[in-house]
C-alpha cells in the first residue's frame, strides 16, 4: 500500500546519516534499486558508488544513542590491525527484555564510557563485535604484537596458526572473548571478508549469515559487504514465507526469520541458552526488525501487510501494533522464490527433493545444469522450472519439514565445531566462565516463563510460551 511507502521513506531518511559511504554517489544512480538487482549480483565491487542504487541497503543501519555508538567506535580506534568491516550485536548492544534482568548486578566493565553504562543500565552486559578482515595471517600477525594478552596460548604458535585456525576450522570466524578495551569487557570475533561474503550470499554454514538476520550495529561498513548482506535478508524473508502459510503476523514473520539461526545450533539443545531467547529479541526488537526488514517486503511482488494500522505514521515505532500481512500462494511465484534461495542452500533442498521425487540423477543433472548460476557467456534470469514449482506446491507442512531439515543440516557441523574451536581459542577457563554465564541465562530465562506460567494459572488463563522457534500454525486454504 502506498502509505507504507511514504512512512518507509520518511524512515530512510532518518537513517541516511548513520550510513554515509566513504565515496559519494553518482549523480546517474536511482535513490531506489530495479526491482532485479538481486538476479546477478556482483559481488566483486569496491565502491559504494558500484552499488545498485544511491540508499541501497540503508535499512541495515539501525539507529542508536549517538554517545552509545561513538563509544563502541572509540573500541574499533584500540586495534591497530585494519577493520574493514564491523557490527557490534547481541544483548550488550540491543536489549532482549523489556526490564532488568532480576540476576544480581554484574561489574564485568572495569571503567566503561558513561554511555555505555546508560545503555545497559548498569547491568554490565559483554559487548559482542565482529571484525571483517582482508587478509587474516598479517591482521593476526598486527594484532598479536598490539593485543597479545587477548589470545589464549594459541598465540604461542603465531600467527599462521591462528589464521589457519580461523580460516579452515569451523565457521571461519575466530573468537577472543572476555577481553577489556577502552575498560569495557568486549568479545570480538575476527573473519576474512571473503568468507562473509560467501556466507551471506550463499548460505553455506548460516553462521554469521543468521547473526546478520537480526538487527545488528554497523559501525565500520563496505560496499561489497552491504550488497552481500541485503541478499542474505532477502533470503531469509523468501525462505520464511517458504515456512509460513498464506496469512500471517508480521510478528511470526521476524520470528521465523530470527528462528532459523537457531534451528541445528548445538547450543539450543544444551542447558545454556534461554528458550524464549526468539521471542525476547523480537518483542523487544520490533521496530528495528521493520527498519530492516519493511523496505524489502514493499518491493517484493508475493508479499504485503494487510493492516489499515500500517498508514499511521507512527506504526514503524509502535509496539503495541502487530501488522497482519498476506503472500500469495500462486506455485509459479513461489517457484521464483525457491529458484533465487541462496545457491548452496537451495542445492541442499534440490537434493532432498530428488530423493523424495525419485528423480533419475542422470535427469536431476540436466535440471541442476539449467539451474546453475554461473554462465560465464550471458546474465540467466532466476525463472522457476517445472521442478521447482513442484517443490513450492509440495504439501505445506511437508515443505516446511524439508526446509527445515536442510537449515538445520547447513548449521548443524558448523555450530559444533565453531564452539569445540571456541575452547581452543579462547581458553579453558574462559570457556568456562562463557558457558557459567550462558547456563545462568538459561535458568533465569526458565523461571521468568515458570512465572509467567504461574501468574496465567492464577488467571485462569493458559500460558502460551515459545520454547523454541516459534512456528505459525500452517492450515489449508483454497490457494494451496
Amino acid at each position: 500500500m502506498g502509505s507504507v511507502s511514504q512512512i518507509l521513506y520518511l524512515m530512510e531518511w532518518s537513517t541516511r546519516r548513520e550510513a554515509q559511504p566513504s565515496t559519494p554517489p553518482s549523480k546517474d544512480k536511482p535513490s531506489s534499486p530495479p526491482v532485479d538487482w538481486d538476479e546477478n549480483p556482483d559481488l566483486s565491487i569496491s565502491t559504494f558508488s558500484e552499488l545498485p542504487s544511491t540508499d541501497f541497503g540503508i535499512n541495515q543501519h539501525m539507529v542508536i544513542n549517538d554517545e552509545f555508538k561513538e563509544a563502541l567506535r572509540q573500541i574499533l580506534w584500540q586495534f591497530r590491525a585494519p577493520i574493514r568491516y564491523a557490527f557490534a550485536y547481541g544483548s550488550g548492544v540491543f536489549p532482549q527484555t523489556a526490564s532488568p534482568p532480576t540476576l544480581s548486578p554484574s561489574r564485568l566493565h572495569l571503567k566503561p564510557s558513561v554511555a555505555i553504562s546508560n545503555v545497559q543500565g548498569g547491568q554490565g552486559k559483554m559487548i559482542d563485535f565482529i571484525f571483517g578482515v582482508s587478509y587474516t595471517q598479517h591482521w593476526h600477525s598486527l594484532n598479536l604484537q598490539q593485543h597479545p594478552d587477548h589470545y589464549s596460548a594459541v598465540r604461542y604458535a603465531g600467527s599462521y596458526a591462528v589464521s589457519r585456525i580461523q580460516d579452515t576450522w569451523g565457521a571461519g570466524v575466530y573468537f577472543n572473548p572476555f577481553v577489556t578495551v577502552n575498560g569495557t569487557l568486549i568479545k570480538y570475533g575476527v573473519v576474512n571478508l571473503d568468507t562473509l561474503c560467501r556466507d551471506l550470499s550463499e548460505w553455506n554454514t548460516l553462521y554469521l549469515a543468521g547473526r546478520l538476520h537480526k538487527p545488528v550495529k554497523i559501525l565500520r561498513d563496505d560496499a561489497r559487504v552491504r550488497l552481500a548482506n541485503q541478499v542474505n535478508l532477502l533470503s531469509a524473508v523468501r525462505t520464511a514465507l517458504l515456512l509460513l502459510p498464506s496469512t500471517f503476523t508480521e510478528q511470526e514473520l521476524y520470528s521465523t526469520i530470527a528462528g532459523i539461526s537457531y534451528l541445528g545450533d548445538v547450543r539450543m539443545s544444551l542447558p545454556t541458552e534461554n528458550q524464549d531467547k526468539v521471542a525476547n529479541i523480537v518483542t523487544n526488537q520490533l521496530a528495528n526488525f521493520r527498519r530492516l526488514y519493511a523496505p524489502l517486503i514493499e518491493n517484493l511482488p508475493n508479499v504485503s501487510f494487510k493492516d489499515p494500522r500500517t498508514s499511521h505514521p507512527d506504526w514503524i515505532q509502535d509496539p503495541r501494533t502487530n501488522a497482519s500481512m498476506a503472500q500469495d500462494m500462486d506455485p509459479v511465484k513461489r517457484g521464483n522464490m525457491v529458484r533465487r534461495l541462496p545457491k548452496l542452500f537451495r542445492g541442499k533442498l534440490y537434493f532432498a527433493y530428488q530423493s523424495k521425487f525419485q528423480i533419475p540423477q542422470l535427469e536431476f543433472k540436466k535440471m541442476l545444469d539449467a539451474a546453475n548460476d554461473e554462465d560465464p557467456i550471458r546474465v540467466k534470469r532466476k525463472q522457476g522450472g517445472e521442478f521447482e514449482r513442484r517443490v513450492a506446491g509440495d504439501e505445506p507442512e511437508s515443505l516446511k519439514k524439508e526446509v527445515r531439515k536442510v537449515i538445520k543440516k547447513t548449521i548443524r557441523w558448523p555450530s559444533i565445531s565453531q564452539t569445540i574451536k571456541g575452547i581452543v581459542t579462547g581458553g579453558a577457563i574462559n570457556a568456562w566462565r562463557y558457558l557459567s554465564e550462558k547456563t545462568a541465562k538459561y535458568r533465569e530465562g526458565n523461571k521468568r516463563i515458570e512465572t509467567g506460567e504461574r501468574a496465567c494459572k492464577e488467571n485462569g488463563k493458559e500460558a502460551k510460551f515459545r520454547k523454541h522457534i516459534p512456528e505459525a500454525k500452517v492450515t489449508k486454504t483454497k490457494d494451496q
